[in-house]
């Protein structure tokens, strides 16, 4: 009896430490997998909040734009996005994933109630229209960074802790062509467009960019107090379309052997039929010209700095337009400008340059597979319209 206040008063605290815990929101990280439509090709995700009082569950997302604002579409070229946080029904934002086939997993995280409470508070009030706004960033400011931002903040910088320090090796491009290779034009474009600073190997705190990935690690990671951070994992939406592309080994070879066929061709061809050599360059020099331009664009006019310092401009240099009317003189059968050959071969070196700067140990730049496949031809084409051959005619 003596130890009976003691006892109750322990009951009492701990009545008081369940009634806290029940009383705070529990969080789920939501994860969408990639669809069919170009902007969803990288997944998506959200943070979910659960009201403990009426169990209602918001989903916190921070994938909204207004395509509909001033200047969107030349904003969107210079690199200068803004995005929104809107937080909506949770099962209202479940609708567009259930008709379009996207899967949906969600993992219930393990926070102390303070951090779910302090999470819980932190998005409402960024989700106010005059907070929701962020400046965009494809790699390092997109839906799924601000869901990792968010987590890491309520666990006092613990999640980057744990993931800043390691690495499995992609980089920006690697992950950027592979979950874009359903469509080759989006492929095609991160894989030419991206510059150096892409290929720098990611941490596992930078590979959160891609929704999936952050769902990799939050299943590896801890809470504050040691537990695994990932209570529980559940699937809500069945995955009914094409999966998530899985990783392949990037080889240049392949590209090489497309590269050497087109060069002895052009080579063998442009000896004897010059006009034939020219008629192929004219696509291949517009080409040049118009992704050239475009890097060149991207490089000084914009803000996407990981497309800055591009070596494929040494490759895809705007200055073949300028081969056009001397090819065209060749195909009227006159003989082109003097510097038509010169200029060839200015094109040629530059390619060369690109293939030299690729085995430097400077900032690697991934393009082995177009240096594989331009250079050949390039040099094909100068050989063929060589001043010398070209004043023998």
């Amino acid at each position: 009896m003596r130890n009976l206040p003691a006892r109750l008063a322990l009951l009492g605290a701990l009545w008081l430490l369940s009634l806290c815990a029940w009383a705070a929101p529990r969080i789920g990280v939501a994860t969408m997998q990639p669809g069919e439509v170009f902007f969803e090709r990288f997944g998506h995700n959200a943070i979910v909040v659960v009201d403990p009082a009426s169990g209602d569950a918001v989903s916190y997302n921070f994938g909204f734009f207004d395509p509909g604002e001033a200047n969107f579409v030349g904003n969107f070229a210079k690199g200068y996005m803004q995005y929104y946080l809107v937080a909506l029904p949770f099962e209202q934002d479940l609708v567009h994933y259930r008709d379009t086939g996207r899967g949906v997993s969600l993992q219930w995280l393990d926070l102390t109630p303070e951090q779910a409470q302090s999470l819980a508070d932190t998005l409402a009030e960024r989700s106010k229209p005059e907070n929701a706004r962020y400046r965009y960033d494809y790699f390092t400011s997109n839906c799924s960074t601000q869901v990792r931002d968010a987590l890491d903040a309520a666990l006092g910088g613990g999640l980057k802790s744990q993931l800043a320090g390691r690495s499995r090796g992609n980089t920006f491009r690697s992950e950027a062509v592979r979950l874009a290779s359903p469509a080759t034009w989006m492929w095609l474009g991160f894989d030419v467009g991206l510059g150096p600073s892409a290929d720098k190997p990611m941490s596992r705190w930078e590979e959160a960019y891609v929704p999936m990935r952050l769902a990799d690690s939050l299943r590896e990671a801890k809470n504050t107090a040691g537990r695994p951070l990932v209570q529980s994992q559940m699937e809500l939406l069945p995955h009914r379309i094409a999966p998530e592309p899985a990783e392949v080994p990037r080889r240049w070879l392949p590209w090489l052997g497309v590269g050497m066929a087109v060069a002895v061709l052009i080579a063998l061809a442009g000896r004897r039929w010059p006009r034939a050599a020219a008629l192929i360059g004219i696509p291949l020099w517009l080409v040049c010209f118009i992704a050239g331009g475009l890097l060149v664009y991207l490089w000084g006019f914009t803000d996407h700095w990981a497309a800055w310092a591009n070596r494929n401009l040494l490759l895809l240099n705007p200055l073949c337009v300028l081969l056009i009317p001397g090819a065209i003189a060749v195909l009227r059968r006159r003989t082109p400008p003097a510097w038509f050959g010169w200029l060839m071969a200015a094109v040629a070196f530059g390619a060369l340059v690109a293939w030299f700067l690729h085995w430097l140990p400077l900032r690697l730049q991934y393009n082995q597979s177009w240096i594989a496949l331009l250079l050949p031809i390039h040099l094909a084409f100068a050989y063929v319209f060589m001043p010398a051959r070209l004043s023998r005619r």
